[in-house]
């Protein structure tokens, strides 16, 4: 049989969509609680992006709005969520699901740091990038450029 241009093309261009990527399998749990940067990006997939944030006492994310889905889930600490104006009091064990385009929030106020993960969906962030601090995530501008970890 002989195969056309067109069929050659094709049989690369699946070869490639095919192509076997690692992942990421990891002990979220201890990562977040080990973690002591304000925002680390571990893991950006096309639609979705794996992220560890640490806030210190009195700290916050900060009230944003998301045109994206994002869930939280606490490590360890106490703080509070505020959705649309609604708190929330938060600890070790929750889960938080803020749907795109809903005000949010999420507060430190306890006498720890708060450990938590993030997953966006899709990436919100460019990927690898570390913010030691709040101040430093602040001044840098950054977004998603849409490369992703593999």
């Amino acid at each position: 049989m002989k195969w056309s241009r067109k069929h050659r093309v094709e049989q690369v261009l699946n070869a490639d969509r095919m192509k076997t990527m690692a992942g990421y399998v990891k002990d979220i749990e201890t990562i977040a609680i080990k973690n002591v940067d304000f925002r680390r990006v571990l893991y950006t997939a096309k639609y979705c992006q794996l992220v560890v944030m640490s806030l210190l006492p009195s700290e916050e994310i900060g009230e944003e709005i998301h045109k994206l889905d994002q869930f939280f889930r606490v490590e360890e600490g106490a703080g509070e969520v505020i959705i649309n104006g609604m708190r929330t009091p938060i600890s070790s064990g929750f889960a938080i699901i803020v749907p795109a385009g809903t005000k949010h929030n999420i507060v430190n106020n306890g006498d720890a740091p708060l450990k938590l993960y993030t997953l966006y969906s899709p990436p919100n962030h460019r990927d690898g990038v570390v913010h030691h601090t709040r101040d430093e995530a602040i001044k840098d501008n950054e977004k998603f450029t849409g490369e992703t970890t593999e």
